[in-house]
Order: structure tokens, then C-alpha cells, then sequence
């Protein structure tokens, strides 16, 4: 299969689309979209994420666990549903505490994509999901493939901020180099964590470091 993805994520992760497990899970998304399933994100914003944050320009690494299931929700971007739907619990969660942490009042746009361009890579751990039903592709190999992302990141980039937010997330701090790397943990901002991610302070701690790095920090404002 031909994978459209920006062309320095082609180069640094080709070798992993020409694998078993890949090629096995292409195959399965096809089959079923021929079944009639219906697929969020579309084909074209699977690999939006990337597409939006070439690799020799990530700052910041904000880990979620698979798309939004909902119509109309699903972009390619981690916590991000589009212009004209309304923020998920956890985004209104996360944008609370960007307040609360920098001070920011945010115009209300759910929509993240001026954090990807300027280097926030919004990764999804899964990045297919079946219509109304969470975490249904949970099991088709996708993680083997962020896996690889993730590590990518720590070994090819230097001075890079990993957010992982809840238990899911925290998983993934093995794959990276706290050596090279700023790796924050914090509760998930979902509702059901009962407000414990608030008061982490992500958001600053990050742009402090990236200063720290000789880097620009992120300008959070939406």
C-alpha cells in the first residue's frame, strides 16, 4: 500500500509500512470499509497529524489513545474535533487548565491545528476508529506503528516535551529517552479523572524547558 504522509516521517518511518504487521492492517481497514463500516477519521486525515508536524520540527509530543468516535468529531489530531463541533469534556478540561497554568482566555475553537503547525505533534496511539464504538480498533496493530513514532521522536530529535496524560499514556514513557527528553505525567483530563489533572501545569513547565533549549516556546493561543 502507497502511504501519504508527509515526506520526513516517509523517510525516517518507510522501512515500517512494508511490514507484516502493516500490511495486515491496511488490508483489514479495506475490508471493512468495504463491509460497509464507517471509519473515523476519513483516509485523508489519518496521517494529518504528521502531515501538519514534520519530524525535525517537533517541540512537544501530546499522547491520546485512539480518535473520537462521534460524527464529525475525528480530525487526525489528538484531543482536536473541528470548527463547529463542540469540545469534548477532555479538551474543555485541558483548555481549562491552559487558563488556569498561563493565563490564556482561549476564543473557544475546538480546533488544535495551530499547535501542530508550530510543532505540538497530537498523536493518537490508535489512529482508526469505528463509528459509535470506542477503542474497536484497539487490536489491528496500530500501536506497533506509534510505538515506532514515539521512539523515532526520542532518537532522532533532540530536547522534546512527551505529555502523557492517564495510565494509557504513561505506558509509553519506556519508549522514550528521559536523557534527551522533558517526559510530564499528569491524570488523563477526562471528567472521570475527578479533576486530578488539573494543576499540573504542563503548558508553562513546557515552554519553560523548550527556552531552556534555545527553542521557541509554543504560543497556546487559539
Amino acid at each position: 500500500m502507497e502511504v501519504r504522509i508527509e515526506q520526513s516521517w516517509k523517510r525516517a518511518l518507510g522501512g515500517e509500512f512494508d511490514k507484516e504487521y502493516f500490511r495486515a492492517l491496511s488490508a483489514e481497514l479495506h475490508r471493512r470499509k468495504a463491509a460497509g463500516e464507517v471509519i473515523y477519521p476519513a483516509g485523508k486525515d489519518i496521517f494529518r497529524a504528521f502531515d501538519l508536524c514534520p519530524l525535525q520540527e517537533v517541540k512537544v509530543v501530546i499522547l491520546g489513545q485512539d480518535p473520537y468516535h462521534g460524527e464529525g468529531q475525528a480530525m487526525g489530531l489528538s484531543f482536536s474535533v473541528p470548527e463547529g463541533i463542540s469540545a469534548p469534556p477532555s479538551l474543555k478540561n485541558i483548555f481549562k487548565e491552559l487558563e488556569s497554568d498561563l493565563g490564556i482566555r482561549l476564543s473557544g475553537s475546538p480546533d488544535l491545528t495551530p499547535w501542530a503547525r508550530q510543532g505540538v505533534l497530537l498523536l493518537n496511539s490508535v489512529l482508526t476508529v469505528k463509528a459509535a464504538q470506542a477503542a474497536s480498533h484497539s487490536a489491528l496493530g496500530w500501536q506497533t506503528f506509534t510505538d515506532c513514532v514515539i521512539r523515532t521522536v526520542s532518537d532522532s530529535c533532540d530536547g522534546v516535551v512527551f505529555m502523557l496524560w492517564g495510565n494509557y499514556a504513561r505506558s509509553k514513557a519506556p519508549l522514550i529517552d528521559p536523557g534527551r527528553h522533558l517526559v510530564l505525567e499528569a491524570a488523563h483530563p477526562s471528567p472521570l479523572a475527578r479533576g486530578a489533572f488539573f494543576g499540573c501545569r504542563h503548558f508553562s513547565k513546557a515552554n519553560a524547558y523548550l527556552i531552556s533549549k534555545g527553542k521557541s516556546p509554543i504560543d497556546w493561543t487559539i
